[in-house]
């Protein structure tokens, strides 16, 4: 497996009485067989179509198709959409890159830029300086009627008729939208079909935040030249743990999920902090949070997920982690980091005050500080569980994905919520609507 997990220092016996106690975690992890058979029958029924996303390939060339289409002559691609409909797709672009501090300015074209906030500056900036002939936009909305999605598509198509592009707006932008159902208006749709512009078709029974694996995910994956083949081949691998009907104490996303909701009710751990100790993983803990947050928290229950990256927020949050109140359970997660990155001169780093960096990488120092990191917490009391990676790559990255959807359900069904609603989300939405329309 691309994926070690270990959950021995959240163990009370190992870091005292704010760890988990064994009779809790055996509680916890009985109580998931049921959502683990459930999650066995929507596989066999198709209940649940995301537990088919791993196993099929006959949409993959299409995706492919996609986006060679969009590269083609491309000097910047736009991706438009929000939350679930953005974060994906970012967590998967960045393991090419994008986003990567430093480096992700200096990846060679098409430039990626994914609006996933709604800021008018910044928006407006952005359709002033592109080189719109030479730039695509994909717009992606599940049901077609994201409010920030249609506004900023609505912008981006008056600026391509400004410029003298309108001829050509079939060929320089994308929609990404459910199929058309009798009755349901799908205002994306209707929007772009009267433009003469493509529409993808966005899985029906497939919530946004957990499309990564479907086109909504791997369309900007595909752009930026990974394997979208081996992203779905790692989702099937911490999939089949699942399927196989292995005891609980053996799926490691049962483990995760019991571990999570058993320190909440017997420790009122109500944070779930994930720090991940690579760049390439920022957004991956983005997408986490919003993953845990939108499906877990209803009914006055949930935790509250927390992002991190390492080795940085060490200097930010550790303090608060290890010496702040004992409410959180840490995730922290590391790469195989080691022997990577510049090798330090040992007369420089003498000069430096600092010998023991002699002949050491700077991939050496982030495999000690993320080892350093969780005893530390531990010592201190703190529960943390671990997941090391063995590289970082598209099949560990699917699984990783992968690994938190399934983790995520157990646990509402643990918590005994609908993984799959945002009943807050849409009230809200439709009250920006209303204020918007009486202004």
């Amino acid at each position: 497996m691309p994926l070690v997990q270990s959950i021995d220092l959240a163990r009370a016996d190992r870091i005292g009485g704010e760890g988990i106690a064994a009779a809790a975690l055996e509680d916890a992890l009985a109580r998931t067989r049921d959502a683990l058979a459930w999650l066995r029958a929507r596989h066999a029924d198709g209940g649940l179509p995301l537990l088919r996303l791993p196993a099929e390939t006959g949409d993959l060339a299409g995706i492919e198709r996609a986006a060679a289409r969009l590269r083609e002559g491309a000097s910047d691609v736009v991706f438009l959409g929000t939350g679930g409909s953005s974060l994906g797709g970012q967590t998967l672009a960045q393991l090419a890159g994008h986003g990567v501090p430093g480096v992700g300015a200096l990846r060679p074209a098409p430039r990626l830029h994914f609006m996933d906030n709604l800021d008018p500056d910044t928006y407006a900036e952005l359709l002033e300086r592109l080189p719109l002939a030479t730039t695509r936009f994909v717009a992606i909305s599940k049901s077609g009627g994201t409010g920030e999605t249609l506004m900023q598509t609505i912008a981006a198509l008056t600026a391509l008729k400004r410029a003298g592009l309108e001829s050509r707006l079939p060929e320089l932008c994308l929609g990404l939208t459910e199929p058309a159902r009798p009755g349901r208006r799908n205002g994306l749709r209707e929007l772009l079909s009267a433009h003469g512009i493509e529409m993808l078709e966005h899985h029906p029974g497939v919530g946004g935040r957990y499309s990564a694996l479907t086109n909504v995910g791997l369309l900007p994956a595909a752009v930026v030249g990974l394997d979208i083949r081996a992203i779905r081949a790692g989702a099937a691998e911490a999939l089949a743990p699942v399927l196989a009907e292995r005891a609980p104490a053996e799926v490691a996303p049962a483990v995760g999920a019991a571990l999570a909701v058993g320190l909440a009710e017997t420790r009122a751990k109500t944070i779930s902090a994930m720090m991940a100790y690579a760049d390439r993983l920022e957004r991956f803990t983005r997408w986490y949070v919003q993953l845990w947050a939108e499906s877990l928290g209803k009914d006055g229950k949930g935790t509250t997920p927390l992002g991190a990256l390492g080795p940085v927020d060490q200097h930010s949050q550790l303090q608060l982690f290890i010496a702040g109140p004992r409410d959180k359970l840490l995730t922290v997660v590391t790469t195989d980091c080691g022997g990577r990155g510049p090798r330090i001169d040992a007369a420089l780093a003498k000069l430096a005050g600092e010998p023991d960096f002699g002949g050491r990488t700077i991939g050496d120092l982030v495999a000690a500080q993320g080892r350093a990191t969780a005893e530390t917490l531990a010592r201190n009391g703190c529960p943390v569980r671990t997941l090391h990676l063995e590289r970082l790559d598209e099949r560990t990255l699917g699984a990783l994905l992968m690994h938190f959807m399934l983790e995520t359900i157990i646990a509402a069904h643990l918590l005994g919520v609908d993984a799959f609603d945002q009943p807050a989300v849409e009230e809200g939405k439709v009250l920006a609507k209303r204020y918007l329309a009486s202004a």
